[in-house]
């Protein structure tokens, strides 16, 4: 029983240390760049031992690549509950909603998934299209079951208007946070709404 606790008690650990290694890296890269950004500053930025980076991640890279999955895959889930049972106009809000909240809580890495998904020189580059192609699927599910029920127009190009409404969300979101910090978000929400009920 002790050695279970005592197993337990490393494993939440360890997760602990993921958790502030992934919010130093996130936070260094965006204010200077990944290049810019070592092992030995986002160690200190975490407050932990540079050991630690390597117990936790192979390289920086490895970190990195780490903190796109975690990233997005929490979106992901985001969005799977926010559109749990709704009929498909109220899940094309609440999938509004839902990026618009987790961009402000999670700013930095929003910043930094934006400047990533223009690059195609680095090495994770494969992981951010099938990341990409993860969280898309989420809102191209909401939208083709508003083609199948009526409630969205039948000619609507499923794909398309997916990566759009991730994509406007996207840059929107980082838009009002770095430009109209004081708006309201269910100021931005409407407005994001308006376009997208224009376009559809």
């Amino acid at each position: 029983m002790g050695s279970l606790a005592g197993a337990d008690g490393r494993s939440r650990r360890r997760v602990d240390s993921r958790q502030r290694l992934f919010e130093a890296a996130v936070e260094l890269i965006a204010e200077q760049g990944f290049s810019a950004t070592t092992v030995d500053d986002i160690a200190l930025r975490a407050g932990v031992a540079k050991g630690t980076v390597y117990y936790n991640f192979k390289s920086k890279n490895e970190l990195f690549e780490e903190l796109l999955r975690h990233g997005v895959g929490l979106l992901t889930e985001e969005f799977r509950t926010a559109v749990a049972g709704l009929p498909a106009r109220d899940a094309v809000r609440a999938l509004v909603h839902a990026q618009l909240d987790y961009i402000r809580r999670y700013r930095a890495f929003a910043q930094l998934l934006l400047s990533e998904m223009w690059r195609t020189n680095r090495e994770w580059q494969q992981t951010l299209i099938l990341l990409r192609e993860q969280v898309i699927g989420v809102i191209a599910e909401t939208v083709q079951s508003g083609v199948d029920s009526g409630d969205l127009p039948a000619e609507l190009d499923v794909r398309v208007a997916s990566a759009a409404l991730f994509g406007v969300g996207l840059v929107v979101a980082v838009d009002w946070l770095v430009f109209q910090p004081d708006r309201d978000i269910a100021d931005v929400e409407e407005s994001l709404l308006a376009i997208v009920r224009r376009v559809g």
